[in-house]
């Protein structure tokens, strides 16, 4: 019998890392652009993406089509400060390994072999984090520092204001939907790049589709898939421990997820003449990669998730906890750019 979950997983990869490879998609150069070269088209592009995921999402939650809820982000109660730890952690790892996640991935497809030496620790120290030698005392500073609030999404607190649930999730929807896309088409620069419109339409659209498909299209009462979407930590964790026992575990749509990107990236990058193996330059080099992936794969688990999986999704969710992972992500990225020469490179010079 065909999973849909994981049909769909890899269909949606496929497309990420089309988009991904011809457009550059990526939060990190998108942040890079923006303090160094004062460059606004990707972080509008991904303004857009995120715009878009959020008004999609909270459609499909709002039909009754699918049940955020049952999702990690929405979790009755959560830590604060592990999650933005976590994400501050991810942040500073994807500016010293020149990319995140799911960029890695993508340059993975067209030859690049530095990304395969981080997507392996992003995988392997993920796993140690969520289930291995580090995870005894995650769950300790969870268990420690956890809170349970009475809202733990804006449309939630407007609810405690008085208003009742549709009208809170419409009013939450439009102030930050509306206010990302006005930002992102405000500038007639990003308005004349089609491609940053498209790939930001676009990924956004990916999101929408992830929960779609595991929250509504693929659902089944018979064999249930977690509800998720786009999201990429803990995926690659999954995938490097299938690809070593896959005789005892099963295909999920995160695995699908990470080698439909690989597929879509690989098949553009062949078709358009843009493989080519590339590899480090130096030990320093060497040494900077390694030293964010190990800080991308114990952050993105410790904030349950990466600048997509927290980034886009997450808030995708309008979940507090969310907000406050990316609120992280972007600390540890604004830190390690301004100070990365001074400060984090130079254990590796």
């Amino acid at each position: 019998m065909i999973d849909l979950s994981v049909v769909s997983g890899f269909v949606i990869g496929s497309v990420f890392g089309v988009v991904g490879l011809l457009s550059g998609f990526c939060l990190m150069s998108s942040l890079r652009d923006l303090w160094t070269k004062n460059d606004t088209r990707k972080i509008r592009s991904y303004a857009t993406a995120l715009a878009v995921a959020i008004l999609g999402t909270q459609i499909l939650a709002g039909a009754g089509l699918v049940n955020l809820g049952a999702s990690i982000y929405l979790q009755p109660s959560f830590s604060a400060p592990l999650i933005f730890f976590g994400g501050l952690l991810f942040g500073l790892g994807m500016v010293l390994a020149n990319g995140c996640a799911s960029r890695a991935l993508v340059l993975l497809g067209k030859g690049n072999l530095r990304s395969l030496v981080v997507i392996t620790v992003i995988g392997i120290t993920a796993q140690m984090t969520l289930k291995g030698l580090i995870a005894p005392a995650r769950i300790a500073f969870l268990d420690w520092t956890k809170t349970a609030p009475t809202a733990v999404s804006a449309p939630a607190l407007l609810t405690t204001m008085g208003l009742d649930d549709i009208s809170a999730r419409l009013i939450a929807t439009l102030i930050a939907s509306g206010a990302l896309l006005i930002y992102a088409f405000s500038d007639k620069t990003f308005r004349r790049s089609y491609g940053q419109v498209a790939a930001g339409l676009i990924i956004g659209l990916l999101v929408v589709a992830g929960w779609a498909a595991t929250g509504w299209f693929a659902a089944d009462d018979f064999n249930p898939v977690p509800v998720s979407s786009l999201t990429f930590v803990s995926p690659l964790a999954d995938s490097v421990q299938y690809v070593m026992l896959s005789t005892g575990l099963t295909l999920n749509f995160g695995i699908a997820l990470v080698a439909g990107v690989l597929a879509g990236s690989l098949t553009t990058a062949t078709l358009t003449g843009r493989f080519e193996f590339e590899g480090y330059t130096s030990v320093t080099h060497t040494g900077r990669s390694i030293a964010g992936a190990v800080f991308m794969g114990i952050g993105g688990a410790m904030a349950y998730g990466c600048s997509i999986g927290q980034g886009l999704t997450g808030v995708s969710t309008l979940a507090m906890p969310s907000f406050i992972a990316l609120a992280g992500i972007l600390s540890g990225a604004a830190f390690a750019i301004h100070s990365k020469t001074r400060l984090l490179a130079f254990a590796f010079r």
